[in-house]
């Protein structure tokens, strides 16, 4: 069983927002998607970008992405918010990462899609961040 196969959208039974959690790190991204279910998040889980895509295009519905930007494979955070953007139009993106280049380069992308964060982050101000780009998205 794949880690999103109970969060296909025939089986989502309640209205909590699904966050996809994209880190290639597995203790970040455990730590992560455990807070983020702490706050009241539904999660799912990818250990990079194409498997971020593959979740999506399987038809997995979701309301955020949360994503690494810096990430093995040739499609990197950036890479998979504009790819986002293209083909789960609405999906915000909260991008992170702990290399300030890509940080600013992070910046550009999010004035349109959502937010960022450097690492180390606060978990708290993270799940604010997502907070907020799931109120921007629903006004």
């Amino acid at each position: 069983m794949s880690p999103a196969e109970d969060l296909m959208p025939e089986q989502r039974t309640n209205d909590e927002p699904l966050v996809l959690v994209v880190e290639d790190e597995v203790l970040i991204r455990i730590a992560a998607a455990d807070h983020l279910r702490s706050c009241g998040f539904r999660v799912a889980e990818a250990g990079n970008a194409v498997e971020a895509q593959e979740l999506i295009l399987s038809g997995l519905k979701v309301d955020v992405v949360f994503s690494d930007i810096t990430m093995p494979g040739q499609i990197d955070g950036i890479a998979l918010a504009q790819w986002l953007h293209e083909n789960a139009p609405g999906v915000p993106v909260v991008l992170t990462s702990g290399v300030t280049s890509s940080l600013d380069a992070a910046r550009e992308v999010c004035k349109n899609i959502g937010a960022y964060a450097p690492k180390p982050y606060d978990y708290d101000a993270i799940v604010g961040q997502m907070r907020a780009v799931l109120a921007a998205g629903r006004s």
